[in-house]
């Protein structure tokens, strides 16, 4: 072993013992027997400096935040341990002083997030408060087809946020698994009923299909059209049949419906042939029957148009497509005919003839007596009076007037 070696904060003894220097005193780090004393003092610095690196690396992680404060506390508390009673030769009384200076970076680390979780907490309350007032809207919905998916939606953000203290957490926790049951309750009950309704559709609708098909031959064209009729509003009012039966069951129905009516109208068809000779037979009735317009001779035309009407009926049944048609124009011949026939009764009504008479002969009366009147006023050599009395005679004899044409009329 060399000479004595000393440096700022150690030494190496003769014999190969090495000291480190702290605030505390002197201690031994151990002993380096083999070599000089300057690699025994190397060898115990290299092991500071590996010290030191680890606390800057630790340094580092801590303020990075890398470390969460509980972490970076065990952390800072193992390594200065290992300083404290490091063999190694090197300022260790720093390495505590910057371990140490670590508490504080860690302290406000600890607010932060403090401060952060406590904001997290109040965002996840108003989530939560918020999804459970939405869980409670639905539960009270009948939104049976989106209601089920938003609940579970709803779950899934509720698993996503942070928990709040037990007590608020579970209360509220509490409200939204109420709603979800009340709202799984309804829902089902819903269905159940809905399976019901629709098993009892299934049994009034197959009825219903074997009443048509036992109709779908019929050639009993009129009353069977009506029942098919109220076949359909019953089939209507029963709703909806399980899905699985209910086109089925329609294709029935439908198929029953179609071959009677496809019959109905077959059978109509060949009518219709039948029937296209009548419609020419009417079509020649119906020019005899247009030249009786305009009236002249009404005694006449009545007398032609009861000959025209014998020969209408007789000629039977039309096309359907021609009705219609042939109908309205031999009915606005016989409104014509009829027409003159009330003018002339109107004219003739002795009731009103009478009634026309007797009004003429009061305001004839009427005048002669305002003439009177008006003779006496002007010998008075009143001029109000005078006045008066011309125009009570001006409209007396203007009534009279229009009384003696409405006469004229019943008379002529």
């Amino acid at each position: 072993m060399s000479a004595h070696q000393e440096s700022p904060w150690g030494r190496v003894e003769d014999d190969g013992t090495v000291f480190v220097r702290t605030s505390e005193g002197e201690r031994s780090v151990g002993q380096y027997p083999e070599g000089p004393a300057e690699e025994a003092l190397k060898f115990f610095t290299d092991r500071y400096d590996a010290l030191a690196f680890e606390v800057q690396l630790l340094e580092t992680r801590i303020k990075s935040g890398a470390l969460s404060p509980d972490e970076a506390v065990g952390s800072v508390k193992t390594v200065r341990e290992q300083v404290v009673g490091a063999n190694a030769v090197g300022d260790l009384d720093s390495l505590c002083t910057r371990l140490d200076g670590l508490g504080e970076v860690i302290h406000q680390q600890r607010e932060v997030r403090r401060d952060e979780r406590a904001k997290k907490v109040a965002e996840s309350k108003e989530c939560k408060e918020a999804i459970v007032t939405e869980a409670e809207r639905l539960a009270d919905s009948t939104d049976w087809r989106n209601g089920a998916n938003r609940l579970r939606d709803l779950l899934e953000e509720w698993k996503a946020l942070p928990r709040l203290d037990r007590s608020a957490d579970d209360a509220l926790w509490r409200r939204f698994s109420t709603a979800r049951t009340t709202y799984t309750r309804h829902r089902k009950a819903h269905f159940a009923q809905q399976h019901e309704k629709r098993e009892g559709a299934r049994g009034v609708k197959e009825k219903l299909a074997e009443q048509a098909e036992a109709l779908a031959d019929s050639t009993e064209w009129g009353p069977t059209a009506g029942r098919f009729r109220d076949l359909m509003r019953e089939w209507k009012a029963a709703g909806p049949a399980p899905r699985d039966v209910d086109e089925k069951l329609w294709r029935r129905f439908r198929g029953a419906q179609d071959t009677f009516f496809g019959n109905r109208d077959a059978a109509n068809a060949e009518l219709d042939k039948e029937f296209e000779a009548n419609a020419e037979v009417k079509d020649a009735l119906l020019v005899e029957a247009e030249a009786l317009l305009p009236v002249k001779d009404l005694d006449a035309a009545k007398k032609v148009f009861r000959d025209i009407s014998e020969r209408w009926d007789a000629a039977g049944k039309v096309p359907r497509d021609r009705m219609k048609e042939l109908e309205a124009r031999i009915r606005k011949v016989e409104q014509a005919i009829r027409g003159v026939e009330d003018e002339q009764w109107k004219k003739s009504d002795p009731e009103k003839s009478a009634r026309a008479d007797d009004m003429v002969a009061k305001l004839e009366k009427n005048v002669a007596d305002a003439e009177a009147a008006l003779g006496e006023a002007r010998a008075a050599g009143s001029e109000k009076k005078i006045k008066e009395l011309e125009s009570t005679l001006a409209n007396s004899e203007s009534f009279l007037e229009m009384a003696k044409k409405a006469a004229a009329d019943f008379s002529g």
